[in-house]
């Protein structure tokens, strides 16, 4: 065969193969990034987006860091009050034996006064060891310090349950934040393609003659209109499941996606046959709603919001610490026992010497200091704490008023949510049959392309609406929840919190 014609048959080989791959590769780039995410995103519902949150999230594991501080700080508090023992030993050769001048007389006494003998005091080996203990008795400060402890301990696992309270909260939020923007991106889509068939025939009868240019050119603007937003709503969706990712504690450049369909989740029923909603319907269920004025539901809440209960254990606190300036003006009774060998031989070293050259000695001490006048620290310390307990006090009105507020607006966002239900409902159905009905009009040459569009336009706002309306109940519940302090996965004892938190 010609060399020439093989080479022009393997050209156009790898031409062929170089224009398949641009092809395949053209076609991965044109598909939806909906599609293109969802080859490797990752699916979650609610419930498993809270555990995650719950066992991953920074301001989680910042808490339980504080707790472990506070255990901490508790054996700290106590070794105040235990035995201090300390043992010691040492071991000194004098290479010369130190010498000292001591007046003639003291061993003449007929000598010369003014004449100093040479005397050499010490031996060559001298040994010193032995144990001391130590004891606190009495101190004030030191036993208020131990139940301060205690209750520091108890704030920041108050602090803790608080803040899994407010990530639960944060996280339902978000996630119906996104699974709103997730139905407006739908919404934008379907309108999209309805006014894409549209454009189809309405091309089609203006090829026909039964109808103007400028009804196509109406539909091509309203189409590139909406282009935008729909781009818009992609931004607005990635961006908030970047901030749930965020929340949860997991890296945000990684693909997640949603389980949540609002357009099929009505707020009344109790329980769905749609898998999509489960877990929203579960969630959302936990937590029973009293939307009636109830005291004792108040009460309740006073008792379970993690922020009064911080406040609380706080003003405890302070009262310790009130307690400790005023122990200032007590006694500190300590005592110590010590019990020591000393050993000194000349020549050789043999340790701690013999029985003839080695002696121990014992001492046992009381002490007591009592404080008579330190100016007036002591005295401006019992104010400070007396000030300290009262603007806590004051704190904890302001709470309780702002949780009462936060009862009645989350109240208030349910109520709306559930009196706006069947009027949304009601105007989702009718335009519907409004559009269709438009758009047979249209289909038949009664009516125009302005009614299609405007009918469109309408069906589309009710759908949104309604979105909005679920959305906004599932977030006005979540907030509830939390303002009456009764948050889903957060129980009394958060001891199973604590145990799922993994420290890195």
């Amino acid at each position: 065969m010609d060399s020439t014609f093989i080479r022009f048959i393997a050209i156009r080989g790898i031409l062929m193969l170089i224009f398949s791959f641009s092809v395949l590769a053209s076609a991965l780039q044109a598909q939806p990034k909906e599609v293109k995410n969802s080859l490797t995103a990752q699916t979650i519902d609610l419930k498993q987006a809270i555990q995650i949150a719950l066992a991953n999230n920074t301001q989680m594991k910042r808490a339980l860091l504080s707790v472990r501080d506070a255990d901490q700080q508790i054996r700290t508090a106590w070794s105040n009050v235990m035995p201090d023992i300390s043992a010691s030993a040492n071991y000194t050769r004098n290479l010369e034996v130190p010498v000292n001048f001591l007046p003639e007389i003291v061993f003449d006494p007929n000598g010369d006064p003014d004449a100093l003998i040479p005397v050499a005091f010490g031996t060559d080996n001298n040994w010193q060891g032995g144990f001391s203990v130590s004891q606190t008795l009495f101190s004030g400060q030191a036993f208020v310090g131990i139940n301060s402890s205690e209750l520091y301990r108890a704030a920041q696992s108050e602090n803790l349950r608080a803040t899994s309270q407010g990530i639960v909260t944060q996280t339902r939020i978000t996630y119906y934040q996104a699974l709103v923007a997730k139905e407006q991106y739908r919404l934008i889509q379907t309108q999209i393609e309805r006014l894409e068939n549209n454009l189809e025939d309405t091309k089609k009868r203006y090829e026909q003659g039964f109808t103007d240019d400028y009804a196509v050119l109406q539909l091509e603007v309203q189409i590139s209109n909406l282009e935008p937003q729909l781009t818009s709503t992609e931004f607005t969706i990635e961006n908030t499941l970047k901030d749930l990712l965020d929340i949860m504690g997991l890296p945000v450049q990684l693909s997640l996606n949603i389980k949540g369909d609002l357009s099929e989740f009505n707020i009344y029923d109790t329980e769905t046959d749609l898998d999509e909603n489960e877990s929203l319907k579960t969630i959302d269920q936990l937590t029973p709603l009293l939307l009636n004025e109830d005291s004792v539901l108040a009460e309740q809440a006073m008792d379970l919001r993690g922020d009064l209960r911080i406040l609380n254990v706080q003003k405890r606190l302070q009262g310790k610490q009130l307690d400790a300036q005023r122990s200032l003006y007590l006694p500190n009774i300590t005592a110590s026992y010590n019990l020591q060998w000393s050993a000194a031989q000349a020549g050789n070293p043999q340790f701690f010497g013999t029985e003839d050259t080695r002696a121990r000695s014992q001492t046992l001490m009381v002490g007591v200091q009592v404080p008579l006048f330190q100016g007036f620290s002591r005295d401006a310390a019992v104010q400070q704490a007396k000030i300290q307990i009262k603007d806590t006090e004051l704190q904890m009105y302001q709470t309780e008023q702002t949780a009462n507020k936060e009862i009645y607006s989350a109240k208030q966002g349910v109520r709306e949510a559930m009196q706006n239900n069947d009027a949304l409902i009601k105007a989702i159905k009718q335009a519907k049959r409004g559009y269709k009905r438009a758009l047979a009009r249209y289909q038949n040459g009664v009516g125009s392309q302005q009614e299609v569009s405007d009918a469109e336009l309408q069906l589309r706002e009710a759908e949104i609406n309604y979105s909005e309306m679920v959305s906004g109940y599932l977030t006005a519940k979540a907030q509830y929840d939390q303002a009456i302090g009764q948050v889903p996965f957060v129980e009394q004892d958060i001891q199973e919190i604590k145990e799922n938190i993994e420290l890195k």
